[in-house]
């Protein structure tokens, strides 16, 4: 395989996503109720997120305020609110946002929880509310038993939706609270729990590089190549992106991605070959945006590599 570009556009593999922007860029809520209503909670989860990041305006408060008993219009509003807060807080540590973003950060938390809180009332069965309130609770550090509280109440709507589990997983991570211990075994239970060949394999891939992250070590592969992280892993795969029954459903990308990276990054290019040759040009920012702020760059660079080694698992 020759590899090309680099794809991190997820309308590459989910042309829904095109059709939802057209709908946008038209104001044209009922063209993106129809995309989304017929999507999968998961991949209606997924598409919510991606529109509140587009160039929406005030589109997602016109809709809501045209009816506030429209819970797809709650979601959508409340994550842009969430976004717009999140862009002001930016992803520096703590110590290097100053109070005035902090405070404009957590002003459009709280309208945005005010908005959710109304729509989980009315609407408590809607995973993609209970996914925005777990990005609420993690920026306004409402503290990790309401966190769970919110994750369980999502995991009653729907028990494997990895949207929500992808929130939950970072509230467990030190930097949030939890802690290396919680976040592993939660992981694990979590994929075990789902049937194999589901994309919740990824979760334990996503601790790992969290964990990794988290360590700060001058070599991350010292961290991947551990005896004991690389069975995880190699367990993680085999029940998801290396099961016969895994599928290229909404958000296999992003599983097939994390996995490419931890393998390529631990040096192990048997592992990380196929993945790469599966994904073709398409990949996902997170989690390579850890490694290197020229995510193109990087990806190109340990996929030449995995790919010239002739490796094969």
């Amino acid at each position: 395989m020759n590899p090309g570009d680099v794809v991190l556009d997820p309308a590459a593999a989910h042309p829904e996503l095109t059709t939802l922007r057209d709908a946008l860029a038209r104001r044209d809520w009922w063209g993106c109720r129809a995309v989304l209503d017929g999507a999968t909670p998961g991949a209606r989860s997924g598409l919510l997120h991606w529109a509140a990041e587009e160039e929406i305006g005030d589109f997602a408060q016109a809709v809501w305020e045209a009816d506030a008993r429209d819970n797809t219009a709650a979601a959508l509003l409340g994550l842009r609110l969430i976004h717009t807060g999140w862009e002001i807080r930016s992803a520096a540590r703590a110590q290097y946002v100053s109070r005035d973003q902090f405070e404009r950060f957590h002003d459009y938390l709280r309208r945005a929880e005010a908005v959710l809180i109304d729509a989980t009332a009315r609407q408590p069965r809607d995973p993609a509310l209970w996914v925005a309130r777990l990005l609420t609770a993690r920026g306004l550090s409402v503290g990790q038993a309401e966190t769970r509280r919110r994750y369980d109440r999502l995991a009653a709507a729907d028990p494997h939706h990895l949207p929500g589990q992808l929130q939950y997983l970072q509230s467990l991570c030190p930097k949030w609270g939890g802690s290396w211990e919680r976040l592993h075994s939660w992981a694990r239970e979590s994929m075990l729990a789902a049937p194999p060949g589901a994309l919740q394999g990824r979760l334990v891939a996503e601790a790992h590089v969290e964990h990794m992250i988290g360590l700060e070590q001058t070599d991350p592969a010292a961290y991947l190549t551990d005896a004991t992280v690389r069975e995880e892993l190699y367990e993680a795969a085999h029940r998801s992106v290396w099961h016969p029954d895994f599928r290229r459903e909404p958000g296999w990308v992003g599983a097939a991605s994390t996995f490419a990276m931890v393998f390529a990054v631990g040096r192990d290019h048997a592992a990380s070959a196929p993945l790469f040759a599966m994904l073709g040009d398409l990949a996902a920012e997170h989690p390579w945006r850890y490694l290197e702020d020229d995510v193109v760059s990087t990806i190109k660079r340990y996929r030449r590599a995995a790919l010239a080694s002739g490796a094969v698992r």
